[in-house]
């Protein structure tokens, strides 16, 4: 990996025992107070939200997201914004996990919006909770649980997971035991992102938005073997000044289009640089704007990166770009569409546009045929990496190169 210093620079024993019961008495829904829209710290953990099925009324959600740093003042932020009504949270809580949908005894805290215990979400708007006293630690297990007072329309969420979560009666949330969470979902409900203050205050975070790829398609269910995870834990071995990771990928997202979520032109605001502490975006699509066939041309393709460097420069943010990876024998593949990504590729190496370039495209292609995936990283869809793949992603980046140089 390459840098180019220039334009761009611009909740474990703590958490049992430090956090506050934070119940109250709830409001009238007109009493209720805005929802927090933005939040200070840093980002430890987020996933970019899509539309997803059809909400419930009264269903309780059990979600476990893994954390990438550490700090007090836990917040979590909840999203409506891809609903087309209102949509009404309460019995909302946060806690440690022991195993399955148990959590460890004495850590489940509510969590509160402005005071309240009750947060109403307009269509569209996100909203995050006040903060909580105690510490979490990284690389740690978080539970979430919530139930939707009403839920019309679409929800708002994550679908690829590759985390088993739970479902479970409304009125359970503020029960520690995993007893009534018989239900379970590959998808993360009404969730994207937790943020919390580190110690030291100086650390930050980056912002993966990416695709299928970073989203961790093909690795290990329920194994946090996602390229961004490896990752997360290098950083924090390295004690890296950026050590928060925010995986922002969608499977099928594209550069340009909308499809599989907006495209990362249109998501880059809400999923990327309203995250707290998000220092640096490290840029990884492209693969799927190439196969789909839809004339899309390397000059576009061009322009699109061009102008995510330019807003998030304009942002203050330090931004990495990755190479498109090989797909030869996945279905879409032609040489037409190989053309394009290896015109695309030579100009993502150039950097001119960016001030770091992960050369995902070398770490990732086979030695005999370049067009292919290394047949030991290849998941077996000749597109995704597997498991030992993410690891080599991971292992490709330089956490010095991460940091902005201000």
């Amino acid at each position: 990996m390459s840098a180019r210093y220039g334009p761009g620079c611009r909740v474990a024993a703590a958490l049992l025992t430090a956090l506050a019961c934070q119940a109250g008495p709830a409001r009238a829904a007109d009493a209720l107070p805005r929802p927090a829209t933005r939040a200070t710290g840093v980002v430890t953990w987020a996933a970019g939200a899509d539309r997803l099925g059809e909400g419930a009324t009264g269903r309780g959600y059990r979600l476990i997201v893994h954390t990438s740093v550490g700090g007090s003042a836990l917040r979590v932020r909840f999203t409506n914004a891809f609903g087309d009504h209102p949509l009404t949270l309460d019995g909302v809580y946060a806690g440690l996990r022991d195993q399955g949908a148990a959590l460890r005894p004495g850590s489940n805290r509510r969590l509160t919006f402005g005071g309240a215990s009750t947060v109403p979400i307009p269509a569209g708007a996100v909203a995050w909770s006040d903060p909580l006293p105690g510490t979490v630690p990284a690389g740690t297990d978080l539970v979430v649980s919530l139930r939707t007072q009403d839920a019309a329309g679409p929800a708002s969420g994550h679908r690829t997971a590759l985390q088993t979560s739970y479902l479970g009666p409304g009125d359970r949330t503020a029960r520690e035991s995993g007893t009534d969470w018989t239900g379970t979902t590959r998808s993360w409900w009404y969730l994207d992102a937790v943020a919390v203050r580190p110690a030291p205050r100086t650390t930050g975070a980056v912002a993966v938005l990416g695709d299928s790829i970073t989203d961790g398609l093909e690795s290990a269910t329920g194994r946090n073997r996602r390229w961004p995870d490896y990752l997360a834990r290098r950083l924090h071995a390295a004690r890296a000044p950026v050590a928060g990771v925010a995986n922002e990928g969608i499977s099928g997202n594209m550069l340009l289009a909308d499809g599989y979520g907006p495209s990362a032109l249109h998501r880059l605001d809400r999923d990327v640089l309203s995250q707290p502490g998000v220092r640096t975006v490290l840029l990884f699509e492209g693969v799927n704007d190439i196969k789909a066939h839809t004339g899309t041309t390397a000059a576009e393709l061009i322009a699109g990166y061009r102008d995510i460097a330019r807003r998030a420069h304009a942002a203050g943010k330090w931004v990495t770009v990755a190479t498109v990876g090989p797909f030869k024998g996945w279905y879409e593949w032609k040489p037409a569409a190989e053309a394009v990504r290896r015109e695309v590729n030579r100009f993502l190496r150039a950097g001119r546009d960016f001030d770091a370039v992960a050369d995902f495209d070398r770490i990732l292609r086979d030695p005999r045929d370049h067009a292919r995936l290394r047949p030991s990283f290849d998941s077996g869809d000749h597109i995704h990496p597997g498991d030992r793949g993410m690891r080599a992603l991971a292992d490709a980046v330089d956490p010095a190169t991460l940091s902005c140089r201000r």
